[in-house]
C-alpha cells in the first residue's frame, strides 16, 4: 500500500484522541509514526526513529513507538528501556501479533486505537499519571 493512501484511510483525529486519553493516565508517551519509504527491516527503523526523536528522553524511559512501513506492510512496536523493565518481550510479542491480526480484520484507525490502547493500559499500570505531570511531545501522527 502507498503510504498516502494508508494516511487518507486513517481518521487522524480519532487516533490522536485515543493515544490522549490513554496518556491521561500514565506519565508515558506514545507516538505513532508512519514511513513512507521502503523499509526492509521495520524493527531498525524503528529503533533509529526512535532515537531521532529522542523518545529515549522522556524522564522515566517510558515512550513506546507504533512504527509502520506501509510499502513493505510491516511494522514495529518498540518500547523504551522502562518500559521494557516492565513487560519484558512477552508485551511486545503479543501487541505485535493482536496488531498484526487487526490489520487484517478491521480498518487500519480501529486496528491503531486498539493497540494504542493496549500500550496505554501497560503503562498506566507501570507508570502512573503523576500530579503535575507535563506532556512531554505533542500528540500527532508522525511521517516522512
Amino acid at each position: 500500500m502507498h503510504p498516502k493512501d494508508l494516511l487518507k484511510q486513517l481518521d487522524s483525529p480519532k487516533i490522536v484522541a485515543a493515544i490522549a486519553e490513554a496518556e491521561c493516565k500514565t506519565s508515558g508517551e506514545i507516538r505513532i509514526y508512519i514511513s513512507h519509504k521502503t523499509r526492509t527491516n521495520a524493527l531498525i527503523a524503528a529503533q533509529n526513529r526512535f532515537e531521532k526523536l529522542g523518545l529515549f528522553k522522556t524522564r522515566h524511559r517510558n515512550a513506546v513507538l507504533l512504527y509502520l512501513v506501509p510499502r513493505t506492510r510491516s511494522f514495529a512496536i518498540i518500547g523504551d528501556t522502562g518500559v521494557h523493565e516492565k513487560c519484558g518481550d512477552d508485551f511486545w510479542t503479543q501487541a505485535s501479533a493482536e496488531l498484526s491480526a487487526d490489520l487484517r480484520s478491521m480498518p487500519i484507525t480501529e486496528a491503531l486505537i486498539r493497540t494504542v490502547q493496549k500500550v496505554g493500559e501497560l503503562l498506566a499500570s507501570h507508570f502512573p499519571s503523576e500530579p503535575g505531570a507535563v506532556d512531554e511531545y505533542p500528540k500527532e501522527i508522525l511521517h516522512d
